[in-house]
């Protein structure tokens, strides 16, 4: 069996190394299973054709450095569109020829945040949708066809996801999940499924831990000078969802208000933003005088190796979560705090509804304010080598990819 990944946020971002390392940890996983794994990247065109081409060498040297040469296909898409026509797109690694050798035999799909759309999708035999954000694509869902309608299995990050205390909408798809072409032209040979939007059919959804490559992230002793605590992001959000007839801000500046006095509280800890801002943002002096750092996720961690090296260098995560996760209880955990557990880093933040899902001994800490978040730090700080082991462990345990992967395929 063929297993193709399917993303389509990695290569058009080229300076996200963190971004990059999302698919890689799926990618990893399957390679460790000893499956014939196929990442598939969508690359859509844009108006700069060097630019272009540059993502695309970019993206070709980040897979040959983790030993995926032979092991993906970037999809060209000229141009851009919502329609993905195979016939259309541009093979760069695996050819045409032997991606199509592949989807004549057993094979799925898992489609990372619906990066593969009809009717490429339903060329493949088995169709996975896997949610990395619950909160805005369980929401959109309820307005529009996003692929649910598309797909055989839906495994979301969500780990509340069903409890009683899950406020996420439910997600609905059309009556019946499209057929595949080849099952298509049995029943009618000179038509292929439309395109359906939700009708009311609830989705059945399976809940999956963030993942991390365990032998990729592997821990390293605590550096010396100040202990630092940090998180990687992007400090503005485009994003919404609606919540009783508004729509919140969902960005890390608001979620982060609440804690902006923690530096001034623990003068002895060093706490750090990686934040995507302009140089000339306002924003940066406002944290510097709050007690701040602020560096360049894109100097920082702009590729997979410094992003892992960048998250060794503290002592841990600190990160607010939008306020969103955190009253619908859906039970979102981050891929980044699953790498900092990986490498023996503790994570505070804040609980979504996912405390729940943890050993008592997780390498996590969760806050809801100033106060238990200035605590939290400093019981880390107090006891390290016991939340960085017990982090560890909770990675193998519960986030490691190739679990993770060996359950959402029943292998």
């Amino acid at each position: 069996m063929t297993v193709f990944l399917g993303c389509g946020f990695a290569a058009k971002y080229p300076e996200g190394g963190g971004n990059y390392s999302v698919p890689l940890q799926w990618m990893l996983g399957l390679r460790r299973l000893g499956l014939d794994a196929i990442w598939l990247e969508l690359l859509p065109a844009t108006a700069d054709a060097r630019e272009d081409e540059s993502r695309i060498r970019i993206f070709q040297r980040r897979l040959h450095e983790h030993g995926l040469k032979g092991s993906y296909c970037l999809l060209g898409q000229t141009p851009a569109s919502d329609t993905h026509d195979f016939g259309a797109m541009r093979c760069l690694g695996l050819s045409r020829r032997e991606l199509l050798n592949r989807l004549d035999g057993p094979n799925t799909l898992l489609n990372l945040s619906y990066s593969l759309h009809p009717p490429f999708l339903l060329q493949f035999e088995r169709r996975i949708f896997c949610d990395l954000d619950p909160s805005e694509i369980f929401y959109w869902m309820t307005k529009m066809e996003m692929g649910q309608s598309h797909h055989h299995e839906f495994w979301t990050i969500g780990l509340n996801t069903g409890a009683a205390d899950c406020r996420l909408p439910d997600a609905v798809a059309a009556s019946s999940v499209a057929a595949s072409p080849c099952e298509a032209r049995k029943s009618a040979p000179d038509a292929l499924p439309k395109l359906t939007p939700p009708t009311g059919r609830r989705l059945q959804w399976k809940t999956f831990f963030p993942l991390v490559d365990t032998e990729l992230m592997r821990p390293e002793p605590l550096r010396r000078g100040p202990m630092k605590f940090t998180t990687i992001g992007q400090w503005y959000w485009g994003g919404g969802v609606e919540v009783e007839g508004e729509f919140p801000d969902l960005s890390k500046r608001f979620a982060f208000e609440p804690y902006l006095d923690l530096p001034r509280r623990i003068p002895s800890a060093t706490f750090e933003l990686a934040m995507n801002l302009n140089r000339d943002d306002p924003e940066i002096a406002r944290l510097r005088e709050r007690g701040w750092r602020v560096v360049s996720p894109h100097r920082v961690a702009r590729t997979p190796a410094s992003y892992r090296s960048y998250l060794a260098s503290a002592a841990g995560e600190f990160t607010a979560i939008k306020g969103v996760d955190v009253a619908w209880r859906t039970g979102w955990l981050s891929d980044r705090a699953a790498a900092f557990l990986a490498l023996g880093r503790p994570v505070i933040t804040e609980d979504t509804g996912a405390g729940k899902y943890l050993p008592a001994e997780s390498g996590f800490r969760f806050a809801h304010d100033l106060a238990s978040a200035e605590t939290a730090v400093k019981e880390v700080m107090a006891d390290w080598p016991r939340f960085s082991r017990n982090a560890r462990d909770c990675a193998m345990e519960l986030f490691d990819s190739a679990k993770n992967l060996r359950i959402i395929l029943g292998l």
